[in-house]
């Protein structure tokens, strides 16, 4: 059989980590695929004089490039919206398939990409979009095929596990660890997508429409960072055997669908607690299965790459086995999507962290105790902290409750004379359920 040709669209940390892979493990590759994977172009506006790029052909016109007849498949690896949906959207209307790792353009634009797609009979694969180098969306589309999926919870921005593990190893401040993480390269220098969970909403959005059948739905995810996190709150968290991990949760109910990123008070115990540094892991429960957790690296060249080369793999064994090469297996994994609703942040239930400072009088704790109660909420523990200052900190750990009863008690506690302060509130999963 013929070569697949392809073109690489970026030749960054991971485009050129995927060009690499390509060569060194060439011989294996064919072995799995049956045929010969030739790169016949590479988009870049930078020179690669450490990339050996002998026999390919170099362009920084990359909507040219989409259209060239020797591309059978399109690697698009540059990161940002624009223009890769143009270039991308190009490609398929020249009957290419498409490899991507571009998760925000995949959670924000993946509906009418999909669509496209599918007149087009091309496939979009993009394994690489979401926490590197583990197969996660394979694992939901294919491993899982035969369970319904009822909640995953996933550690997957490696740049908030790094400095949420340092505040916790080692009793530092927020911002002086992000300061490091930037200058190991884990944080951008604008560290916002990280640190405010816009990274992690991008991939929980692509996770939730694979594990439920539901379109991709960015806009309705609700989003929280780790900016306000303190050392403070980390150390009373594993004092009462829970720790801070910022978590991307979507889960099933009986009203719709919770699809939310933020800090997370879980078990000590668990493991995803354990995932520590810039490792990415995702819990998955399913009626038949149970509980599955999945762990690896979520970023870098090598596993990204990984990711990519897999996505490759898979698509030329469908040019080579399928009558059209657009493959068997639903880009969503579903034939036909759902139109469950998304709930707002307001109708989603959970525990709650919660820690207020109060003036050492008598009564201010019933005060606290009864606003809650009134609420309907119950109490599972209360710690009180030694005085800092004036005023004594309180911790207290909820029941699952609905947010909007929460947010009425809590209106009604930072009202009190004896409160001063913003209240923290950090919402608090089991996953054992």
């Amino acid at each position: 059989m013929k070569p697949v040709r392809l073109a690489i669209l970026g030749l960054g940390t991971v485009g050129g980590g995927a060009l690499k892979l390509l060569q060194e493990n060439a011989a294996e590759i064919k072995r799995r695929t049956g045929r010969e994977i030739q790169i016949t172009y590479v988009g870049t506006r930078r020179p690669r004089p450490d990339l050996n790029l002998e026999g390919i052909k170099q362009s920084a016109d990359l909507l040219e490039i989409v259209r060239q007849p020797d591309v059978d498949v399109v690697v698009e690896v540059m990161g940002g919206i624009h223009p890769a949906y143009e270039i991308i959207y190009e490609a398929i209307k020249h009957g290419k398939h498409v490899v991507t790792a571009n998760k925000a353009l995949m959670a924000e634009h993946g509906n009418e990409l999909f669509k496209a797609a599918e007149d087009h009979k091309v496939q979009i694969a993009y394994e690489a979009a979401v926490a590197g180098g583990i197969p996660i969306i394979k694992v939901i589309r294919e491993g899982l095929a035969a369970n319904k999926i009822d909640w995953l919870a996933g550690i997957i921005n490696g740049t908030g596990n790094f400095i949420l593990t340092e505040m916790r190893d080692k009793g530092r401040a927020f911002a002086d660890v992000l300061k490091e993480a930037q200058e190991l390269g884990y944080a951008e220098a604008d560290p916002t997508f990280d640190v405010e969970g816009i990274d992690a909403a991008h991939k929980l959005t692509i996770l939730a429409s694979c594990a439920f059948g539901i379109p991709l739905q960015f806009n309705k995810v609700y989003t929280e960072g780790i900016s306000k996190i303190t050392a403070q709150d980390v150390k009373y968290a594993e004092e009462l055997g829970f720790r801070i991990k910022h978590l991307g949760i979507a889960r099933r109910t009986d009203k719709g669908i919770e699809l939310r990123v933020h800090p997370t008070l879980i078990p000590a115990e668990e493991l995803l607690a354990n995932v520590n540094g810039v490792k990415n892991a995702v819990l998955v429960q399913a009626n038949a299965v149970g509980p599955t957790l999945y762990y690896g690296a979520g970023a870098g060249a090598g596993p990204t790459a990984s990711a990519v080369v897999a996505d490759i793999v898979d698509i030329v064994r469908d040019i080579s086995y399928t009558e059209d090469g657009a493959g068997t297996i639903p880009q969503l994994a579903f034939e036909a999507l759902a139109d469950t609703p998304i709930l707002s942040r307001e109708e989603m239930t959970t525990g709650y962290y919660i820690r207020l400072n109060a003036e050492d009088q008598t009564g201010v704790l019933a005060d606290v105790t009864t606003i809650l109660s009134r609420a309907g909420i119950s109490i599972d523990a209360i710690m009180q902290q030694s005085r800092l200052k004036d005023l004594i900190p309180i911790v207290i750990l909820t029941d699952p409750i609905v947010e909007s009863k929460m947010d009425e008690a809590l209106a009604q506690i930072q009202a009190l004379p004896a409160i001063h302060g913003e209240i923290v509130r950090i919402r608090l999963e089991s996953l054992d359920n």
